[in-house]
Order: structure tokens, then sequence, then C-alpha cells
């Protein structure tokens, strides 16, 4: 039997304070989430001859998982402190790097990318005990050219897209485009493309039987002559899927364990294997474009990042996005012209440059205008902190020829204080409540 190479790939992403307000205002839900990440190592720590999974896990998760308080908080349903040391086991996972706050790069400012990119590398590197991630995961998988060069002076090797937008540069199968890397360039820089099956990603998400989903590799590939790389991503926390704990309705117990024991028993062609591997045993083929766009959400096919910019409220908050991180980049270019920057301006600018980051939040977008607000108020937060350095910067502004405009600090400042996540909110891909 020809080998088929299967690269699983799952994403994680909570948004801030999320798992904190569950538990308080819906525990079964937060328990259910929980269970769903503590199981993926119980389940595969007896399978490490065969288990590869990819797993892109947020920065804000990250920071919620590894927070003494909330592990404290959560002992008696799940032990996150040994949760995380089980997904160092880089046998079984193979951890992919991605934006901190869970951004729609295609829409934020290009100049915030650089952060979200190495804040989360800061975090992944504290926890996972590692100093390189090989693969990129883009939240959303949405997508642009202009990432490239970004994600090569970070150092990845590879990057994700969905098959719906790649585009050949030289005649391909079919076959080829889909269930192979391939080549893409972008001002200069050069990185892999591994392209992600949209439809077999579905049936991930939504649930199915092995023996389907074997049959329907081989008759994808059949006419492959290469070894071909099927890859599947999807959410990994959402859906009842993932998060049912009955063993005969869940993804790990019904699915890819009966996956793993049929290839054990020689009876599967099925070759589970990290992209690193496969890439340094048959490299990546054929140059493609990337048109920008995002995965298929449910509600709407990705095309135009319409579900995160579809309404007017959604276009006019990221426009204020905009307005507010130009607005940053200028008073902290300003402040780097001074040889000693005041500790208190250092401080304002760092607050406010974190409040930007996390206006940012895909999750903020992605229910219409529900969530809007929690975009607004860590903006608002921003322009404060903006408007209290900005006076001791007037000197270095005028100096650039940069308008410096006076401005007129509120007279109480935001409710909440730097390091402190204070947003409430229910889980990111739940509806919100009416």
């Amino acid at each position: 039997m020809r080998d088929i190479f299967h690269a699983l790939v799952l994403n994680m992403h909570q948004p801030p304070s999320n798992l904190d307000d569950l538990l308080a205002t819906n525990a079964w839900e937060a328990k259910e989430i929980l269970f769903a990440y503590d199981r993926m190592p119980r389940m595969l720590w007896g399978y490490e001859d065969v288990a590869r999974v990819h797993l892109s896990l947020s920065g804000t998760l990250l920071e919620t998982l590894s927070h003494p308080d909330f592990q404290k908080r959560v002992y008696g349903i799940v032990d996150c402190g040994t949760m995380l040391w089980f997904l160092q086991n880089q046998r079984i996972f193979d951890i992919l790097g991605t934006g901190y706050y869970h951004p729609v790069f295609a829409l934020t400012p290009e100049a915030d990318w650089d952060e979200q990119i190495g804040r989360w590398q800061a975090i992944g590197r504290h926890i996972f005990w590692r100093s390189h991630f090989a693969g990129f995961w883009p939240p959303e998988m949405a997508f642009d050219e202009r990432m490239i060069p970004h994600l090569k002076k970070a150092g990845y090797r590879y990057v994700f897209v969905d098959s719906e937008y790649v585009r050949p540069i030289e005649s391909m199968s079919w076959q080829e485009l889909r269930y192979r890397p391939h080549i893409c360039e972008y001002g200069g820089a050069e990185i892999v493309v591994v392209v992600r099956d949209r439809e077999l990603s579905a049936a991930q998400l939504s649930g199915m039987d092995y023996g389907w989903f074997y049959h329907e590799l081989h008759e994808r590939t059949k006419f492959c002559d290469f070894p071909p790389l099927v890859t599947t991503a999807t959410d990994g926390d959402n859906g009842g899927w993932f998060r049912n704990v009955n063993p005969k309705s869940n993804f790990w117990s019904y699915f890819y364990t009966a996956a793993l024991d049929d290839i054990r028993a020689g009876h599967s062609s099925l070759r589970p294997i990290f992209i690193t591997e496969y890439l340094d045993r048959f490299g990546a083929h054929g140059r493609v474009r990337i048109e920008r766009g995002a995965w298929d959400t449910g509600d709407h096919h990705g095309w135009d990042f319409t579900q995160w910019q579809g309404g007017e409220a959604q276009r006019d908050t990221m426009a204020r996005v905009q307005e507010v991180s130009a607005d940053f980049h200028r008073l902290a270019a300003a402040a780097s012209r001074f040889k000693d920057t005041d500790p208190e301006v250092r401080r304002l600018l760092d607050t406010a440059h974190w409040h930007l980051l996390r206006a940012e939040t895909s999750c903020n977008f992605f229910w219409g205008d529900a969530w809007l607000y929690k975009t607004h108020k860590d903006l608002d937060a921003a322009a404060w902190h903006l408007g209290e350095a900005r006076p001791f910067l007037k000197e270095a502004l005028v100096e650039a020829s940069v308008p410096a405009e006076e401005a007129v600090a509120p007279s109480l400042p935001p409710a909440e204080t730097a390091g402190v996540e204070t947003t409430a909110g229910v889980d990111a891909k739940e509806p919100p409540p009416a």
C-alpha cells in the first residue's frame, strides 16, 4: 500500500479572561473546554510511536492556563500545570506559533504584526521550553502575502493556508496543488505554504467515521505520483465533537485512536507525520500565490473576511484600530529619539501598546456588533495613555515635523489597570448573549 501522510492541526483559543468568566456564569461549559484540553495528552500518551498532532494555542489561552491563580481555581477540575507539561512531549505534539491576541492579521495594522508574533514567541518559549517554532498558524487562517517577510524574520519555515486561496504560478494538477507543500514569495522573502484541505477539515470539525475518512483519503490521492500530504485543520476546543465527554461521541476516542490502532495493526496506509519531517524528507515543490482570505466559519465562506468586517460597525471599529495604532507608533518613534526616555513615558506607552494589541482580538469582531465594545474599551484605554504621554514628547514630535496635538486627558484614568484582564465574555465560538 502506498503511504498517505496526514498532518493533523488543531487550533485552541480563548479570548482574554473568557475561561474565568465562564467559570462564574456557565461552569459546565468551562469544564467541557478544560476537559477538551486535558483529554488530548491523556488519550495520546500511549501512542508516542504513531500519534502526531500540530497544536496552535493563542497567547491569551496560554496566559490563562499558566497563571497561578487560575491554576489554583481549577485544580479540582484540571491540573493545568501538568497538562502544559504533557504538551511538551515533542514525540506527539508539534507546537505552532501564532499571534498573541489572535488577530486577523490581514485586517489589522501591519505595524503591529511583529509585536503580535514576538509576544507569542516569548510566552511559547517560556512555557514549552524551546527556542524555535517551525510552523505558523494564522489566526482564523486569515492570510495575506504581506505576512511572509514578517514570518521569515521571526524564523518560521512554513505557514498554513486554506485550499480555497491557493493559485499555481506553474502548471499543477488538482492533487499537486492540494496535497503538496509549495513556495510563496513576497517582497523578496520566501516561505513554504502548507495547504489545508477545506472539505476534509469540515468533516473533522463536525464529526466523521474513521472508515469513511480512510476511504476518502484514498479516493482523493489515488492519482498522486508523489507522497501526498493531506492536512486537516480545525478548532480543537469548540463543538460537541471535541468537547463531548462521551467516549463514543468524541474525536479522540471514537475517531483518532481508532485510526492509530489500525495503523499499529498494519491494516492502514495512513501515516500521521509532522510537517517538518515531511519537508525534510520530501521538500516543497512548485510556486504559488495566495489570495487574501480566511477559513470558512459556518456562516460565511471566508472571502473578503466578511465574518469580521461585513458590517458597518465592524469596519468603523477596525478603522479606529488603525487610527490609534498610527498614533501609538508616531509617539513611540518620537520617544525613541531620546537617549534616556522618562520611565513614566515608557510605562504609558507600554500600557497603551498592550491595550492596542488586545483590541485587535479577532473574537471582538467575529460576532458582528455584539463584542465590539471590548475593542472600544481597550482603544479608549490606549488613547488615554497616549494622551498622557503626548506632552512629554512634544519637543520630539516638533523636531520630527509631526503635528503635536495637545491632548486633554480625561479627569480619571480608565477603569482597568495595565496587566489586569477585565473584559467579560462567553466562549469565542459560541453565540453571544442576546
